[in-house]
């Protein structure tokens, strides 16, 4: 029988080779194959500039150049590229990295999420797909790197970091609606990196280069590649996505401001404005607001419902609420919304509606 005092050594000194065991094969070389690889730019770009392609079309009697990049699903290879970048363009064509170009076509869009599929009509051998990886595993500060051509310079690489996610973008083509849970990053883009891919620091695809704000300094928008994942079965098979989910509001963010202004300490989450008539959020029995008041002057219309909780998940901006819901509902799905009416605490049922159908 072995002491007490003996077995406790014995267990700590078990337990330093297994620790220092675990240390030598984690650095071993035989983990390579199975250990993550973080890439340089330059190894990045020499594995993926052959797979992005420049975009040129004519509208309106004006010439329309975007970028695109190569993806090989369900047998065959498609272009992804931006809704924005084909909407009302003729005469389209795909240009290689090798500079040969063919007549391309549209398969399927959708505006809601700047995004298109394109078929191509060429060689095999032209093709050189690139991987989509998945957009949820992205870290604020990761190592990104865009390839697109601005201003038409072919294949030009910019890098930059993860500035943050889960961004809601709105543009002029959307109306009421926002682009929901893109990512923004540092790397700068311009007109013509639209549809280009971005790409993580292992060679994955992460997101489709979207936009950029233009008075601004490394303020660039990238759709996820969730996103891209998601509705592309629905993109190839039947040309358009239309399950975006729908509730029918106007809506602003919460602050201090509107908090004294309507009596009450609830900071976060999201006021309702207004209700559409006949629509999902209405027809449950949300409620918009009454009363209209003037803060820094702006005009806001308050006393309505706050939302702060979607299928109890803390909702704490316009950001988080259509970005849950772009990632976790879908339109017919019936969701439980969280709201503070007039100090009550309260939970609503509502079944989501389906957006109407896009126009640009």
């Amino acid at each position: 029988m072995i002491p007490s005092g003996n077995r406790r050594t014995i267990s700590i000194l078990l337990l330093v080779i297994i620790i220092l065991g675990s240390v030598a094969l984690y650095y071993s070389p035989l983990l390579d194959g199975i250990r993550t690889k973080h890439l340089d730019s330059a190894t990045i770009y020499a594995h993926a500039s052959k797979g992005v392609v420049t975009v040129r079309g004519v509208s309106d009697n004006s010439s329309v150049l975007g970028t695109g990049f190569v993806i090989y699903y369900a047998g065959s290879n498609y272009i992804v590229t931006n809704f924005h970048v084909v909407d009302g363009y003729v005469n389209p064509t795909v240009t290689f990295s090798d500079g040969n170009a063919y007549v391309s076509k549209v398969v399927g869009s959708d505006g809601y999420s700047d995004l298109a599929i394109v078929s191509v009509s060429s060689p095999a051998s032209e093709f050189h797909p690139l991987q989509l990886g998945s957009s949820s595993n992205l870290e604020i500060g990761e190592t990104v790197v865009a390839i697109g051509n601005p201003y038409g310079l072919s294949n030009t690489i910019t890098v930059g970091i993860v500035s943050q996610t889960g961004r809601s973008i709105q543009t002029g083509t959307l109306g009421n609606f926002a682009i929901a849970n893109t990512i923004q990053f540092s790397a700068p883009v311009n007109p013509g990196n639209s549809g280009g891919p971005l790409i993580n620091s292992v060679g994955m695809v992460v997101g489709i280069t979207a936009a950029s704000v233009t008075s601004g300094q490394g303020l660039s928008f990238a759709i996820p590649s969730d996103t891209i994942s998601r509705e592309l079965p629905a993109l190839v098979s039947n040309g358009k996505y239309d399950k975006h989910p729908y509730l029918g509001l106007q809506l602003v963010d919460m602050n201090y401001e509107l908090s004294h202004a309507m009596n009450t300490n609830v900071t976060s989450g999201v006021l309702i404005v207004n209700t559409v008539a006949g629509g999902p959020a209405s027809n449950a029995g949300l409620r918009g607001g009454t009363q209209r008041v003037i803060i820094d002057r702006q005009r806001f219309t308050i006393g309505g419902d706050i939302i702060t909780s979607l299928n109890g998940h803390k909702i704490v901006n316009y950001d988080s609420l259509s970005s849950y819901l772009e990632d976790n509902a879908v339109s017919g799905q019936k969701i439980q919304v969280g709201i503070i009416r007039q100090g009550t605490v309260m939970v609503v049922q509502v079944e989501l509606g389906t957006r109407p159908p896009f126009q640009a």
